[in-house]
């Protein structure tokens, strides 16, 4: 007579999961109120530069402080998420706790004054530096605290944007190409849910973006609706989104190269970039590219949101807002590089649109979450982005666009700490495991 077995029930799992959730939940409350506060913080200078609009004037001065503070009290600081990236992968003395303060007052100092630049590099920094005070508090081996610092940039990127799924993989997709490191899957996904849940908890709202398209064509798959004319345009579109994140990424890094081979003073470096941003200001006659891009002085301007509808955008809006950031950022100025490669997307999408005579609003988000995906090798922590944000109905395109955009970025991205033992096609590098900055050099 057959006798059904009952499961074993394995307590080294439970313990496992008990023992960083307990892990997690420091790191996350602490992130998700470090968080809050840098975005209450940021609306708030924003405003304060929206309304005083002589405040690009200090763009310069605001630089010339931001050199002096990381030179005085910054030292290894300054790297930001490479350090972050690097300690993972190869640690050594540590993320210093410095780091979240730092990086949170430099980078209001560059969003008051108008710099063009992000939140996401802040918030991951803020994330990583809390969760090494923690490793350290703690005293966890090198595994260990590997994983409590991924855990760190989920929570930070869960809290900053408030995509807690996206946060988990992309803290683990980020740091090795063509890798993932799913051990700490579970563990980043607590950190990022509970940061994001703490972050909304201090009464932080994010921007909505909807995708209003609606299909009327009869889809071939029942149940993953497309067709097949819209989904080529989708690949075309994907190949743009791929070279304009290459474009950005060598663009950012060639101009931080230059300028501190041709500038001998280095306080130098962001004055100058602070006058060539103000100049370009005067000649396009409007401050829609400066700052964070989601919202705008007036109205009428160009921001994230208007890329979602017809006629939000410029033809060249997308380009006008990658040289921006990429000056402000390779010049010395400080904050993160998703939200402006949002807007590049969004507003390259808003233009492919009109030239393809596809729907604007779902060419824009595409355009939002692939740019982003090219410029950080995070093909699939971009396509669950876009469910995180615009619903699942859609999710084949954004996973076309993603993933296209990801293999047209070359071997290139924002993060020169990323790893990677092969080509994007398969084809294993000389040497074995190298950074991106390796093969740069």
């Amino acid at each position: 007579m057959y006798r059904p077995q009952w499961p074993k029930i394995d307590f080294s799992v439970i313990s496992h999961l008990f023992r960083w959730l307990l892990l997690a939940v420091p790191v996350a409350l602490a992130a998700g109120s470090f968080v809050a506060f840098f975005l209450w913080s940021l609306d708030h200078v924003t405003l304060l530069r929206y309304r005083y609009s002589w405040l690009l004037f200090l763009l310069p001065l605001a630089g010339v402080a931001i050199y002096f503070l990381y030179k005085w009290a910054g030292k290894n600081a300054e790297a930001g998420n490479n350090l972050i990236m690097d300690e993972i992968h190869e640690p050594g003395g540590g993320v210093p706790l410095r780091m979240a303060p730092l990086v949170l007052i430099t980078t209001l100092l560059t969003h008051v004054t108008g710099g063009s630049a992000g939140r996401e590099g802040t918030a991951v920094q803020i994330g990583g530096s809390l969760a090494g005070l923690a490793g350290r508090w703690f005293k966890l081996n090198r595994e260990d605290t590997r994983i409590l610092l991924m855990m760190g940039m989920a929570a930070g990127f869960g809290a900053v944007f408030g995509t807690p799924l996206t946060g988990a993989v992309f803290a683990l997709e980020v740091l090795f190409i063509g890798r993932m490191n799913y051990r700490a899957l579970l563990p980043c996904l607590m950190a990022s849910l509970l940061a994001d849940i703490t972050c909304s908890a201090w009464g932080i709202t994010h921007t909505h973006y909807a995708i209003t398209f609606r299909d009327t064509v009869q889809p071939v798959l029942r149940f993953l609706p497309f067709n097949w004319w819209l989904l080529l345009k989708v690949v075309m579109a994907g190949a743009c989104f791929g070279l304009t994140s290459y474009f950005f990424a060598e663009l950012s890094h060639a101009i931080k190269r230059y300028s501190n081979r041709k500038i001998a003073y280095k306080w130098l470096i962001p004055v100058v970039g602070g006058i060539i941003i103000i100049v370009l200001c005067f000649l396009l006659g409007s401050t829609d590219y400066l700052g964070l891009g989601v919202t705008g002085a007036r109205p009428d301007s160009i921001t994230i949101v208007s890329c979602f509808r017809a006629g939000g955008a410029d033809t060249f809006s997308w380009y006008w807002k990658l040289l921006f950031t990429a000056i402000t950022l390779g010049m010395g100025f400080k904050g993160g590089e998703v939200t402006p490669l949002f807007f590049m997307g969004a507003a390259l999408g808003n233009t492919l649109a009109v030239f393809t005579h596809a729907p604007v609003d779902l060419m824009a988000g595409l355009g939002f979450i692939a740019v982003f995906a090219g410029a950080t090798n995070t093909p699939l922590a971009c396509t669950l982005m876009g469910v995180e944000l615009f619903g699942g109905e859609y999710i084949l395109y954004y996973a076309v666009a993603c993933f296209t955009a990801y293999y047209f970025s070359g071997q290139s991205g924002i993060y020169l700490s990323q790893r990677l033992q092969s080509s994007k096609t398969g084809e294993p590098l000389a040497g074995g495991v190298k950074s991106l900055r390796d093969l740069r050099k």
